[in-house]
């Protein structure tokens, strides 16, 4: 095999001792690993000590920010970034490496495998769920997003074989208050841009997300956990153009 080129793995955490330690173990295989934790007290640093990772503090920033930090903080231009709950799998591994053995992109994407109420969803908006997470930082970078970050990037971007597996472990509680914070940080984001909700988005966009992914994308073959994914993912469009109409009313009451 012909010697490819060094690569950093990048993590963000927050109190993520209970997931990381599968995190660390797959992406033993990068020659850097860097940790950017915002302030654990839950013994996250020590357990990202124990595989090689260089730790570094930096106070939130938000996600997209964030990362970009850690990005910069790599010692190799090339990087791999996962959250702590995600891992790479075998096959995954083996196509990072033959791809840095000769690159042809600057930049690569590979699906996501996300585990929900027990169950590793295979269709509807659960996979293949393309991740871009791969590419040459003097290339690529991260937004500046709070949430729904995206890597930006004016190269072609290739495709790898291999899941990333995303297990987060969450409760349906926890997820929906996840979601709920999201979805603030979201209409926020796109009122200040200008754009506005009418009664057809709070109509429309839940109905149309459903027939989306859970009929055109086979949902219905993840069974409940699919049905349960796809109708929480409805009602954060929902949840998104009410708290964007919200705004609209507050705006024009102040006026």
């Amino acid at each position: 095999m012909s010697e490819r080129l060094p690569i950093s793995a990048v993590i963000i955490t927050l109190n993520a001792a209970s997931q990381l330690e599968p995190c660390l173990q797959s992406v033993q295989f990068c020659d850097d690993i860097v940790v950017v934790d915002s302030g654990s007290s839950d013994g996250t640093q020590a357990l990202a000590q124990r595989y090689r990772a260089r730790v570094i503090h930096c106070d939130w920033r938000g996600f997209g920010p964030q990362k970009q930090f850690a990005v910069e903080h790599a010692h190799h231009d090339w990087v791999l970034c996962l959250d702590a709950d995600e891992r790479v799998s075998s096959e995954l591994q083996a196509s990072i490496e033959q791809a840095l053995q000769a690159p042809g992109h600057h930049a690569y994407r590979f699906p996501r495998c996300n585990r929900f109420m027990g169950r590793y969803l295979r269709h509807g908006e659960g996979y293949p769920d393309w991740s871009l997470r791969l590419f040459d930082r003097r290339h690529a970078r991260w937004s500046d997003d709070r949430v729904h970050e995206k890597v930006l990037t004016a190269a072609a971007v290739g495709d790898l074989k291999g899941d990333l597996l995303h297990d987060s472990a969450e409760t349906i509680e926890s997820y929906l208050d996840k979601q709920n914070r999201y979805t603030t940080i979201a209409a926020e984001a796109a009122f200040a841009r200008g754009k506005r909700a009418s009664a057809a988005h709070l109509l429309l966009s839940p109905l149309i997300r459903f027939l989306k992914f859970y009929f055109f994308r086979l949902g219905c073959l993840d069974g409940l956990p699919g049905l349960v994914h796809i109708l929480i993912g409805c009602g954060n469009s929902f949840a998104k153009y009410a708290k964007m109409a919200a705004l609209q009313r507050k705006t024009q009451e102040n006026k």
